[in-house]
């Protein structure tokens, strides 16, 4: 067990956040990840990197038999905490999966969680293995084109009247502290994540080593709109143009 991921120090204000009702995660990724999975009754599911089981929950009230995985004590004991008791969670890293017998899950999904996980291969061959043969993963991650920490922002071009995104580095895999109080000056108050940056060609190479086929690619943009001002068009044309999120569907083969 991980006592020290980057995520525990942080697990209050991520429980606050998702209180909100207007987070991307309520109004971009949980109704498309529904969407995804379909009918999961009675399937047996495996939320990895599973948090304070926001979407856990989600899986198990549109009836699958689910479990949670974190290795943030925090963020598990708040999952417990809200319930319901039908719902089993274990404190873990992702790519530790002991709780699980080999080739007895039938869908396994991870939201916005495989790019603060630094070992991506052994993640995925963990996933593929308790998976059933045909089992599917979910995988939702920030996309990985035009959302790079520390590289990428967006920009606007006065002649043109556009805004576009900057992207000064894609290739190159990183590894980034996430600043998660940048209105802390006091260093000693300052909390940080990390951030792993992939191509997507290394996604796609890690995938196949681990045995499990792309069978499905969508790319989310966010649902939101800029207030009335000379910029507005351009950032909401921009909003549609540049997706947030990716969204894929893993087959075990």
């Amino acid at each position: 067990m991980n006592k020290n991921t980057s995520w525990e120090n942080v697990a209050t204000w991520y429980d606050e956040l998702l209180s909100n009702k207007d987070t991307y995660q309520e109004k971009v990724l949980l109704p498309n990840l529904l969407r995804l999975v379909g009918d999961i009754r009675g399937k047996k599911v495996v939320d990895i990197a599973c948090g304070q089981g926001y979407f856990t929950r989600a899986l198990f009230s549109a009836g699958a038999l689910v479990s949670g995985v974190d290795a943030s004590k925090s963020l598990i004991a708040f999952a417990r905490k809200k319930g319901p008791k039908g719902i089993t969670y274990y404190e873990s890293n992702a790519d530790r999966l002991i709780f699980f017998p080999p080739e007895t899950v039938d869908i396994a999904t991870c939201v916005l969680a495989i790019q603060n996980i630094e070992n991506l291969g052994g993640t995925l061959k963990e996933i593929a293995k308790i998976l059933k043969k045909g089992g599917v993963c979910y995988l939702i991650i920030n996309h990985p084109a035009f959302r790079i920490p520390k590289e990428s922002a967006w920009a606007y071009d006065e002649q043109k009247k556009v805004q576009y995104r900057r992207i000064e580095s894609y290739l190159s895999q990183q590894k980034n502290k996430i600043d998660m109080t940048p209105g802390t000056s006091d260093i000693k108050k300052k909390e940080f994540t990390t951030s792993f940056h992939r191509s997507l060609q290394d996604y796609f190479k890690t995938f196949a080593k681990a045995g499990l086929a792309v069978t499905r690619l969508e790319e989310w943009i966010s649902h939101r709109v800029s207030e009335k001002g000379p910029r507005q068009k351009a950032e909401d044309k921009a909003r549609k143009e540049f997706p947030l999120f990716m969204a894929l569907e893993l087959k075990k083969q």
